[in-house]
């Protein structure tokens, strides 16, 4: 079976302003890096189920956003968070992405996939956005997976430069759900050290410093690796950044492109033998566009030789 790519027209129309950093030709460049490509299927997102948003995130927050969109021009949810006309679709497209993703997979459809889509999510919190991010897209995959296929043990890898506040903090009580990130430290948005370990010792934060390259960052997700094989995952997810490049304007992490192909196989590599191959990967950030492109494409090749 084939590795699918799950996308949306409504991610190009999610509009940011000029010079904004989480722009739509961050989609055009993977969408062009991947479109020829013959060993991908390509899927639109379904729609989210109330019950899951709602499992996600506060319903204050939920009534808030849904009236928020504006009609025309531009609106800050914060101060790096803006949406325009378009972007209502898109971030519920974004969720629905998963949906489509994890449904697939349970039908035999594909074997696993990669969700290119925007607005990121690892940075919405139950009741707020922030960070470029409006719903929490990995929250809505592990509540969807809980409710409907009946998973226990979901593992989450967050490798975006940036600690996602957002996905520990959906996943903060869940006691089917083991966050994992490594994280640029101290760095937006604050937080991710080793004592954020969630309520039930769900969640492993690896802090890493300005500068770490591709020998350090490896040495360090060893951990990860032992933490997954210890936990025997029986469904994984990515939070996938590619922020921690060398080129990214807003980082400085040395990673390349390639070095995501690695983190790629070696999570999968531990994690195969009790996920039996079901795994989603949801895009987070990465802002320098051919980095961007390539080191998904990278990832993607690692996702195609698990297929």
């Amino acid at each position: 079976m084939k590795t699918a790519i799950i996308s949306s027209e409504s991610s190009e129309k999610h509009i940011t302003g000029d010079g904004h950093p989480e722009q739509p030709k961050r989609i055009i460049s993977i969408k062009k890096r991947l479109e020829n490509r013959k060993d991908l299927i390509w899927k639109k997102p379904e729609k989210v189920p109330e019950e899951i948003l709602k499992m996600t995130h506060s319903k204050e927050y939920l009534e808030e956003i849904s009236k928020s969109f504006p009609h025309n021009g531009l609106k800050f949810f914060d101060g790096d968070t803006v949406v325009s006309p378009g972007s209502k679709k898109a971030v519920f497209d974004a969720a629905g992405s998963v949906i489509k993703a994890i449904d697939g997979i349970e039908n035999n459809e594909f074997k696993n996939a990669f969700c290119a889509v925007r607005p990121p999510g690892h940075h919405a919190t139950k009741s707020k956005a922030m960070g470029f991010c409006v719903i929490n897209q990995a929250g809505v995959a592990v509540n969807y997976l809980v409710r409907k296929y009946k998973y226990k043990r979901i593992a989450c890898v967050d490798f975006d430069v940036h600690w996602g506040n957002g996905n520990y903090d959906v996943m903060y009580e869940n006691k089917n759900a083991l966050y994992i990130s490594t994280h640029q430290y101290p760095f937006y948005p604050g937080g991710g050290t080793e004592k954020d370990k969630g309520k039930y010792n769900n969640s492993l934060n690896i802090p890493l410093p300005a500068g770490t390259n591709s020998r350090q960052y490896f040495n360090a997700f060893e951990r990860v690796l032992d933490r997954l094989i210890n936990f025997q995952p029986d469904f994984l997810l990515f939070s996938a950044g590619f922020d921690a490049h060398k080129d990214d304007p807003l980082a400085q992490f040395e990673l390349n492109s390639k070095d995501f192909y690695e983190i790629t196989r070696r999570t999968l590599n531990a994690t195969n033998q009790y996920t039996k191959g079901k795994v989603i990967s949801i895009l987070e950030g990465g802002y320098d566009l051919n980095a961007l492109a390539e080191s998904v494409n990278e990832h993607v090749n690692a996702l195609t030789e698990f297929s």
